[in-house]
């Protein structure tokens, strides 16, 4: 991947890792209050979704491609859109100011209505928020994938992902160092798959061959 999609996918990674890990921590005390007969749905739902979210980043942070990265974000987006629009439901458009010195059933007796709400708050914002995340990736991913297929690479959705560009870049210069720009031969930027020849319009062979070290690709004009 060119350096740029790279720390951008890591940014969007360490975003949501950190917005699912907050709902995670507070679904678990969710669940030590409540469960195992108080707010059971909804405290269950949330504790796997976070904990979901966080294990498909973690693989896919390692392995993946466009196809696979798609599925992912799709899940991911469907399920925090439900868990936004459940923590909506219950806490709706409650003032957790006004319920100071209100106290809520718990399996323990009872526990401060207004601590529960405001966590719910909490919720329910970073739910809307990971889903926003998700579907934006979602977009992005699918237009870096056009745009990859442009330049010719027809395969690129079983590809490993580092092969994407972001815009305005090349397919495959995952090694170029941070700020450079690759150079590129006169006629433009280099399209298709390393190595294999393709046809110009004046009827002669351009062969390119992938660069070493992060080293702009080879042109050979037959």
């Amino acid at each position: 991947m060119t350096v740029r999609f790279g720390n951008y996918r890591v940014a969007f990674y360490v975003a949501v890792f950190l917005l699912s890990g907050t709902v995670l921590g507070l679904s678990a005390n969710f669940a030590s209050i409540f469960l195992p007969n108080l707010h059971r749905d909804f405290t269950i739902f949330s504790l796997v979704v976070p904990s979901l979210t966080i294990l498909l980043f973690l693989i896919t942070l390692q392995w993946a491609q466009p196809r696979t990265e798609a599925v992912v974000l799709l899940v991911l987006a469907v399920l925090w859109l439900t868990m936004g629009a459940w923590s909506t439901d219950i806490i709706g458009h409650v003032q957790c100011d006004g319920l100071t010195g209100q106290r809520i059933a718990s399996k323990n007796g009872d526990t401060s209505g207004q601590s529960f709400c405001y966590e719910m708050k909490v919720v329910q914002a970073f739910s809307w928020a990971v889903f926003v995340l998700c579907a934006m990736a979602l977009i992005i991913l699918f237009s870096l994938v056009t745009q990859a297929q442009k330049f010719g690479r027809y395969l690129i959705w079983r590809e490993p992902i580092r092969e994407l560009p972001w815009f305005g870049e090349a397919p495959g210069y995952y090694n170029t160092h941070a700020g450079g720009i690759p150079q590129y031969p006169p006629g433009g930027m280099p399209y298709g798959y390393p190595g294999a020849p393709m046809m110009q319009s004046t009827g002669g062979t351009t062969i390119i061959q992938p660069g070493v070290n992060g080293q702009p690709a080879t042109i050979t004009q037959i």
